[in-house]
């Protein structure tokens, strides 16, 4: 086997699925607060409606929702999808998933802080958005912060996914691989090159951790 020809593939692969990691945080992280501000809304439908939205996105397989968002178009409306849908059905489907996670993970958080430092705060002349963003966001941050970090690390396992609707990432890269030589190193040295990246990210989300420490 030539190695210098799997630690291209693989490279390769491991871009895309560092592509379709860094998206789905970059929009499943706000998309989820939004989505946890809707959960515990006082207005019924919008609160029902979320409620809905978590709970079905958490109590279905990712791997459904990716062919749903990617071959519903068509099956389901008739509609011819361009050619580089593919990509962005991985990560619209990432992001409406894992922003239901993180909802959840933000409500528990903001719900868990003392009602009496909204009180302080209403004291001390402080608005509702001054006492949240100034207050109350960077205790809840260091509160979540190692929940949001399993899921974190499980969406990069979760990338291999993307495989289901034919996306070269790493996974798909080492699969057709190991088919073509009949050997399963190619999954090996994937299996490397997925330790390496959770065991950088879990290093950096540790340092988080460590930053926001003084918020006891």
């Amino acid at each position: 086997m030539d190695w210098s020809v799997l630690l291209v593939k693989l490279s390769e692969g491991m871009l895309t699925s560092v592509e379709i990691f860094v998206l789905t945080l970059l929009f499943s992280l706000p998309l989820g607060l939004f989505v946890a501000f809707g959960r515990m809304s006082r207005n019924t439908i919008v609160k029902n409606v979320t409620k809905v939205y978590i709970s079905i996105l958490r109590g279905t397989p990712l791997i459904l929702q990716l062919m749903l968002v990617y071959f519903g178009p068509y099956y389901i409306f008739g509609v011819r999808t361009p050619k580089g849908y593919r990509f962005l059905a991985t990560i619209i489907g990432f992001v409406l998933n894992y922003a239901a996670y993180f909802a959840e993970i933000y409500r528990a958080g903001i719900e868990s802080m003392p009602v009496g430092q909204y009180e302080a705060a209403r004291v001390l002349g402080y608005n509702k958005t001054q006492t949240f963003i100034k207050i109350i966001l960077p205790q809840v941050i260091k509160r979540i912060l190692p929940p949001v970090t399993n899921e974190v690390i499980t969406l990069i396992k979760d990338t291999s996914l993307a495989f289901v609707i034919s996306v070269g990432e790493m996974f798909t890269a080492a699969k057709a691989i190991a088919s073509a030589q009949r050997s399963t190193l190619p999954f090996v040295a994937a299996g490397i090159f997925y330790y390496v990246f959770n065991f950088i990210v879990a290093v950096a989300m540790e340092w988080l951790e460590k930053k926001f420490s003084y918020f006891q």
